[in-house]
C-alpha cells in the first residue's frame, strides 16, 4: 500500500503538468504502466525531466506527507482510487488526485451543501449564515465551507451546534489558516472533516484559494453566497458551481449595502434568490439520488421540520402585529400561538415590540 501512495504522491508531485493533464494520464493508462513507461523513458505528454522526477521523486517531501498521514489515526490520504474519495467531486475535470483529510473521511459522501461569503460580513451576515447552517444540519445535510474569517467561519459555527461541518482549505493541513481559526480547526476535525488537496506542510498562497473553491463548491450540490460585495471571492465560488453544474443560491438585501452588490448580481446572473433555508432544500431535494436521501428530512407541506410554521408566521407583519390579528388570521387557539411566537422569536424568526410581534428582515 505504501509503495501504491508513493506512486500517487510521486504523480501529484509531478511540476509543469497540469491537473487535466495528469488525469487524461491516468484515463489512458493505469498506474502501474505510467511507471512502466517513465522508467523506460517513452510515456507520452511528459518530458524527460518529468519522467526521471516520476521515477525518483523527492523522497523528503514524501516522507514527510507520510509522516503525517502515520501520525494519526484521523489522518486519511484519499487517492482518486480509494472507494471514499467523493463521487461528487471524482467527476469533475480538474478533480484532484489526492485529498488529504483529517478527520472523517465518510463524511465527504454526504449530501452537502456549500455555504460561503464575505470575510468582512456584517453582524447579521454571520448570524444569518450561523443560523442557516444549524437548521440545515438538524436536516442531515453537510455545510461545507473555506474556513475563511467571516460569513466561512459563521457557517461552520452553526453546523458544529447540531452536527457536523467540513472546511476545504487553501494551505497544508499541518497548519491553520487564518490563526484565529485554530480551535475552531479542532473542532471541525474533531466533528466533521478539514480536506485540502495541497500536501501537509504546504502554506498559504494566494492561487491556492480559486483551487479551494473548486472543491468547495464540487464537493456540493449548490453553493449558497450569503453575503458578497462584487469583488469577493465567493463569487468564483459560484461561478464554479455553475460550471460544474450545480445550483448557485444568493441572499437579497439592501441595494445600498456594498456587501449585498455580489449576491444581487448572481440573481441577476440567474441564482435563486433564497430568504429561507426550505428555498434551498425544495431545489436540491428532488437531486438527490435515492442512496443519499437517507438521514435527509424532506419539507412536509412546504415547511421544513423545526421551522416555524407557515400559516403563524405569515400571521405577523413587518409592522407591530398585536396578537389578537395573530391568532384571528391563524386560526390557532391563543395559547398555542403564544408558545410558538416565543420559539419563534428565541430562534431570531420574529421579535416582541411594544404592541405585539414583528418578522424581522431577511426572515422569509
Amino acid at each position: 500500500m505504501t509503495d501504491t501512495l508513493m506512486r500517487w504522491l510521486a504523480l501529484d508531485a509531478v511540476s509543469g503538468l497540469g491537473q487535466r493533464k495528469k488525469l487524461a494520464l491516468l484515463a489512458a493508462h493505469s498506474l502501474e504502466a505510467i511507471w512502466e513507461g517513465a522508467a523506460q523513458g517513452r510515456l507520452p505528454g511528459l518530458s524527460a525531466a518529468q519522467q526521471r522526477s516520476l521515477i525518483r521523486p523527492d523522497r523528503d517531501s514524501i516522507d514527510a506527507a507520510l509522516a503525517w498521514l502515520n501520525a494519526r489515526p484521523d489522518h486519511h490520504l484519499l487517492t482518486l482510487s480509494d472507494p471514499r474519495y467523493p463521487p461528487l467531486l471524482k467527476h469533475l475535470p480538474d478533480a484532484p488526485l489526492l485529498l488529504f483529510v483529517a478527520g472523517d473521511p465518510t463524511l465527504l459522501s454526504r449530501p452537502a451543501l456549500a455555504m460561503v461569503g464575505s470575510r468582512n460580513a456584517s453582524p447579521a451576515g454571520r448570524e444569518l449564515a450561523q443560523h442557516w447552517a444549524r437548521l440545515l444540519t438538524e436536516q442531515g445535510w453537510l455545510v461545507i465551507s473555506g474556513l475563511a474569517e467571516g460569513i466561512d467561519g459563521a457557517a461552520h459555527l452553526g453546523a458544529l451546534e447540531t452536527g457536523a461541518t467540513v472546511s476545504v482549505e487553501g494551505s497544508g493541513l499541518a497548519g491553520v489558516y487564518p490563526r484565529r481559526h485554530q480551535s475552531l480547526a479542532q473542532r471541525i476535525q474533531q466533528q466533521g472533516a478539514r480536506v485540502s488537496e495541497f500536501w501537509p506542510g504546504a502554506g498559504v498562497r494566494r492561487s491556492h484559494f480559486p483551487r479551494r473553491n473548486r472543491i468547495v463548491s464540487g464537493l456540493s450540490l449548490g453553493t449558497l453566497v450569503v453575503e458578497a460585495s462584487l469583488r469577493s471571492g465567493s463569487l468564483i465560488t459560484a461561478r464554479l458551481a455553475a460550471e460544474q453544474g450545480r445550483e448557485v443560491f444568493a441572499v437579497p438585501g439592501s441595494v445600498l449595502d456594498p456587501n449585498r452588490a455580489g449576491c444581487h448580481y448572481l440573481i441577476q446572473q440567474g441564482a435563486k434568490l433564497v430568504t429561507e433555508p426550505v428555498d434551498i432544500l425544495e431545489e436540491l431535494l428532488p437531486q438527490l439520488p435515492e442512496p443519499l436521501t437517507a438521514g435527509v428530512i424532506a419539507p412536509s407541506g412546504g415547511d421544513v421540520e423545526n421551522l416555524p410554521v407557515p400559516t403563524l408566521l405569515d400571521s405577523v407583519g413587518y409592522e407591530a402585529t398585536p396578537v389578537d390579528d395573530v391568532v384571528a388570521h391563524s386560526r390557532m387557539p391563543v395559547d398555542v400561538v403564544l408558545e410558538q411566537l416565543t420559539e419563534m422569536e428565541l430562534d431570531g424568526w420574529v421579535a416582541a415590540v411594544p404592541g405585539g410581534y414583528v418578522r424581522l428582515r431577511g426572515k422569509r
